[in-house]
């Protein structure tokens, strides 16, 4: 049935509307409450219900065309929020609620850049939150509507919403790895587009089953694992992230369980699995039905997948099931993948040629090499050109570009703000005038068709006229001393009297923090709690790999890092705090 889903119509209202019409006792969503086996399920009559009875709730609020912010964890309260709004013609912006006793930030840039002047959530955040927000300047009046706390509306009073494809479904906040978070206006049409691309690669039948962990307010936990199943129409089983991050064997017994055919998650996750579960915890795991484990949302990495798919290959995880991709908010969320139960394709490139932007390819994982994973080839309805971002012409195959996109899937901009908007969604080619193109701010090439990601443009470090990736710099710290915690490292460029230095921020583990605090010399291994001797093993590690001297070393607590929601390194952040001097270093007694 999942094939004639193209004839629902042109919005994620019509879908709804059709999975209820032809599958309404199906279950599409189940949320595991406490993250291991309280289940709670929505079929899609259910949720249909519930989203026009909710979006009653609204009528009296004006919401047609205009923001609504969505405040809520990931859970079916989320989902039927989600679908209340565009029942009333509302445009969705979904936020993560701020955590107790933490700056609110982020939540404070959304609201604002929105312009919502509705806030949906649930009663206990609201009583956490209204008031601090009410003393924020320009958020004084918006409107706090608690979805769990009024009596239940009539479904029968709703009429349908006049929107079309065209019409704004959300505006989807960037991740803020590099800058301020930008929100990304995407349609009807964009979305629908993506879940078709989607669909195809992954080769999503009714028959498929999802398990996930991803906050829905990230592209990849609402595009590729709320609305997904809904397109496709199978069965999704969802935890929260906090869940995972607590235990993540919740995750690969979540998988194993309910037989799940399709998960995944940023490169992190896979690190953080074969690190934390120790191998008591995985005896009754069975990971033989996971056939498509999509890696992306933040570079994916080679020892990644080797050493993940090392430690849980004897659960029944077979190597052939990696399926990295590349994708960005901007474009909705997929651009290019694999084949899918094909083995990844990992190749050796000369590091220095890279830096200078040529591609060479190098036999072997020697120093002098670069390992890249390839992201699979451009979607159909995507096209993926590589261009030079200075002179704006297409670069031959042997060279290093911006990776610029044009597709369906494109969204429409960013909210609010048409300069920037200029700069990135409309990239044409110099001298043939080809485009528009998404320029998506990521560095790569194509190799008979098959995407490579090198880095960020604006994480390219120049030292001594040579360009060097902060990506590249942190890896060779991470695997240099076993005290550094992995996905922890942040390698950025700040001035000194007028050049261009190296600095590395690098969390370290927490026995290691303890230890050094404590002074325990009598360790086995007295290298493990030494400050110096850290600091020399990743002068020398960069030294060698690099060619760089680092002006500074700072080591940090667990937990410093600033990171994305989705676990990318904003190196921006790490930056300006180091500047301003706000990171707390862990040193010795006889360094402090």
């Amino acid at each position: 049935m999942s094939l004639e889903v193209e004839s629902a119509g042109a919005t994620l209202v019509d879908l709804l509307r059709w999975r209820a019409l032809n599958q309404p006792d199906q279950i599409g969503y189940t949320f595991l409450a406490d993250g291991d086996n309280e289940e709670i399920h929505l079929t899609y009559t259910e949720l249909d219900r519930r989203a026009r009875a909710m979006s009653a709730m609204l009528r009296s609020s004006n919401v047609a065309g205009r923001t609504v912010l969505l405040v809520f964890p990931s859970s079916l309260e989320f989902i039927v929020a989600f679908f209340a709004c565009l029942y009333s013609g509302a445009i969705v912006v979904a936020a993560q609620p701020p955590r107790p006793n933490r700056p609110m930030d982020r939540f404070v840039v959304i609201a604002r850049d929105s312009g919502a002047s509705v806030v949906m959530t649930l009663e206990p955040i609201r009583s956490r939150i209204a008031s601090s927000v009410a003393a924020i300047n320009g958020l004084e009046n918006l409107r706090w509507i608690a979805t769990d706390g009024g009596a239940d509306q009539d479904a029968a009073v709703w009429t349908p919403p006049d929107i079309n494809g065209e019409s704004i479904a959300l505006i989807q906040y960037t991740s803020g790895s590099t800058a301020s978070p930008n929100g990304t206006v995407i349609s009807h049409r964009n979305v629908l587009s993506n879940s078709r691309v989607i669909r195809d690669a992954f080769q999503h039948t009714a028959s498929s089953i999802g398990v996930g962990w991803l906050p829905m307010t990230h592209d990849m936990g609402l595009i590729g694992n709320m609305l997904q199943p809904l397109y496709a129409g199978f069965r999704y089983f969802f935890m929260s992230p906090e869940h995972f991050l607590v235990r993540p064997v919740r995750w690969l017994h979540a998988i194993s369980r309910y037989r799940a055919t399709t998960s995944g998650g940023p490169n992190f996750a896979y690190d953080y699995c074969a690190e934390k579960i120790a191998p008591a915890k995985r005896a009754e795991l069975d990971l033989s039905s996971w056939s498509l484990a999509f890696n992306g949302a933040e570079q994916v990495r080679p020892q990644t997948i080797d050493r993940f798919s090392a430690e849980f290959s004897r659960y029944g995880f077979r190597r052939d099931a990696f399926y990295p991709c590349y994708g960005l908010a901007e474009s909705t969320l997929l651009v290019s993948g694999g084949t899918k139960r094909a083995p990844p394709i990992v190749e050796s490139f000369d590091a220095d040629a890279l830096r200078s932007k040529y591609v060479v390819m190098k036999k072997g994982c020697t120093d002098s090499a670069r390992v890249l994973v390839g992201c699979g080839r451009a979607r159909a309805a995507h096209q993926v050109i590589i261009v030079d971002p200075e002179t704006r012409q297409q670069c031959p195959a042997d060279k290093v570009g911006e990776i610029w996109i044009a597709g369906a899937s494109v969204a429409q901009g960013y909210w609010q703000h048409s300069e920037t908007t200029g700069q990135v969604f409309e990239g044409y080619l110099d001298g043939t005038g080809q485009g528009p193109y998404l320029r998506s701010g990521d560095l790569g090439f194509l190799q008979d068709g098959e995407l490579f990601v090198c880095g960020r443009l604006k994480e390219v470090i120049v030292l001594g006229g040579t360009n060097h990736f902060s990506v590249d710099i942190e890896m060779t710290v991470e695997q240099c001393h076993p005290a550094i915690r992995a996905n922890c490292v942040a390698a950025v460029a700040v001035e000194v009297r007028g050049a261009e230095r190296l600095v590395v921020i690098a969390e370290v583990d927490r026995r290691f923090a303890a230890a050094v605090a404590s002074q325990q010399h009598e360790a086995k291994d007295p290298s493990l709690v030494s400050v110096a001797n850290v600091k020399a093993a990743i002068h020398e590690a960069v030294s060698r790999n690099h060619d760089l001297s680092a002006h500074d070393l700072c080591l940090v607590k667990q937990s410093t890092i600033s990171k994305t929601s989705s676990g990318k390194i904003q190196r921006h952040v790490c930056r300006e705090r180091y500047l301003a001097g706000n990171l707390v270093l862990v040193e010795s007694r006889a360094q402090g």
